[in-house]
């Protein structure tokens, strides 16, 4: 594995060991509280039939929440009864995911990026990852944008000359893809959590907690890696889910044409706005190396089986409801929609620009026409290695610390305000999003202020809000 490890002399900092292990103490949990062991554990145990439930009701009950409970309780259906229902696994479906996943790594592993190449401003090829918690800057493979390129030019010619499977097949086989999903999830989660033990990438990264659960959830290998350049983290982030994202879309797409004679002006605005996001991640990966996902959070069931099975089921319930439940929204209601979701992407990827623009200059650029203001601080890798870092408090980082989340937000309300207001279950999406990305607040302050003490403090003096000026 190719990387790089800098290192300060041990005498340099004139510190004790207890003190450089003290200020190394960044990134995942070392020890865990009774709460969040039983935040992991529920999640471990509910958080499949949370998937399974939302797909159900759609598929059993025109994507109704709350009918199931109903005649639950009122004793006209049983548990029995709605699981018998649902579609089981088939070898079919088996097939397919075994392809897609199979052509994933195939284009990960042995597709060298040339997009970078000849498109102007996109960052592509071999990058460099952000130092791990041990000084390691490990070296990635930036490919993406070309991945989902190949796979979508493929997805069109087969729908328009080849006609090799049906546009619609990944609809037709949903909740049988489920399973598999779910056998991948649990078992790359399960293979990271013994090779962890076995033979680790990088043992100076892991994590034990002594706590199985935690360790299996939130994982212990910092970025584990077969050979030189399979990195679990980066492929289960951004290929499997993320490259399907948009073609599990554009097959809802095609099955409301099958069954309706037409595509509704919601559908449309669900596959373009949320495309915009997927196609910000990918033209952005090289960026992405050095956000939360890829530097603080370690490998696990969290990642492994999230990325597998959550993302691809649970951030496309918008298309699959309005499969089940078309809406057509007045021209007024579209523009509305559409505005919110462009200004929120605006706001989103405005802010990590100048984050990104500010980190590649250290500081020596223009932010809304001025000179940056920032604040210096130094941190400690495990490795005692003394590191110097600048926190922006101009532009979009002086208005708020987390203003991209925003952004975020207010493009997740736009994918369920498509749907309009007829039923809650698209609206699951604009709860979770508010959920995950506050806890991620609250996750990487507690970090930062972990890793940075002091000057964690001035800065959140000099921007006091995290999400919404004066208000959060």
């Amino acid at each position: 594995m190719e990387a790089t490890r800098r290192r300060a002399q041990p005498s340099a900092n004139g510190k004790s060991p207890e003190q450089v292990d003290q200020a190394a103490q960044w990134g995942r949990a070392w020890e865990v509280d009774w709460f969040s062991l039983l935040s992991v554990i529920g999640l471990l145990c509910f958080a499949p039939f949370i998937v399974f439930y939302f797909v159900m009701a759609c598929d059993q009950y025109q994507c109704s929440i709350s009918q199931p409970l109903v005649e639950l309780y009122r004793g006209e259906t049983t548990l029995l009864s709605i699981w018998t229902r649902a579609p089981s696994f088939t070898w079919t479906a088996a097939k397919i995911y075994a392809i897609w996943v199979g052509f994933q790594v195939f284009l990960y592993m042995c597709v060298p990026d040339i997009t970078h190449k000849f498109i102007p401003g996109y960052v592509g090829g071999v990058q460099d990852g952000a130092r791990t918690p041990a000084g390691l800057i490990n070296k990635y493979e930036i490919n993406g944008l070309q991945c989902w390129l190949i796979t979508h030019a493929l997805w069109f010619l087969n729908a328009k000359y080849f006609h090799w499977f049906s546009p619609t097949i990944v609809f037709d086989n949903w909740i049988p893809l489920m399973w598999c999903t779910n056998i991948l999830g649990y078992a790359v989660s399960t293979f990271a959590f013994i090779k962890a033990y076995l033979f680790p990438t990088n043992a100076e990264d892991c994590k034990f907690t002594g706590n199985v659960f935690y360790n299996y959830m939130m994982g212990i290998e910092f970025n584990p890696r077969i050979g030189e350049w399979f990195d679990f983290k980066l492929f289960f982030n951004g290929r499997p889910g993320i490259v399907a994202w948009t073609l599990i879309n554009l097959s809802y797409m095609a099955k409301q044409e099958e069954l309706y004679g037409h595509v509704t002006n919601s559908m449309i605005l669900v596959n373009v706005l949320q495309g915009i996001y997927v196609l910000d991640f990918f033209w952005n990966e090289a960026w992405y190396l050095k956000t939360i996902d890829i530097c603080h959070d370690h490998f696990g069931w969290y990642l492994g089986w999230g990325d597998c099975v959550w993302l691809p089921y649970l951030y496309t319930l918008q298309g699959l409801y309005l499969v089940y439940q078309p809406v057509q929204l007045s021209d007024t209601q579209a523009l509305a929609v559409l505005a919110l979701g462009l200004v929120g992407y605006y706001i989103f990827r405005s802010t990590n620009h100048q984050k990104d623009l500010f980190r590649r200059t250290e500081g020596s650029c223009s932010i809304w026409g001025q000179k940056p203001s920032y604040i210096e601080c130094s941190y400690r890798s495990s490795d005692g290695g003394l590191h110097r870092s600048k926190l922006l408090t101009s532009g979009f980082w002086g208005v708020a610390r987390h203003l991209n989340y925003t952004g975020d937000l207010m493009g997740s309300l736009a994918y369920c305000a498509a749907c309009g207001f007829g039923h809650l279950l698209p609206y699951f999406y604009i709860v979770y999003m508010t959920i995950l990305l506050v806890h991620r607040c609250v996750r990487d302050e507690h970090r930062c202020s972990s890793k940075y003490g002091k000057d964690w403090s001035r800065y959140t003096d000099a921007v006091p809000y995290r999400l919404i000026p004066g208000v959060f």
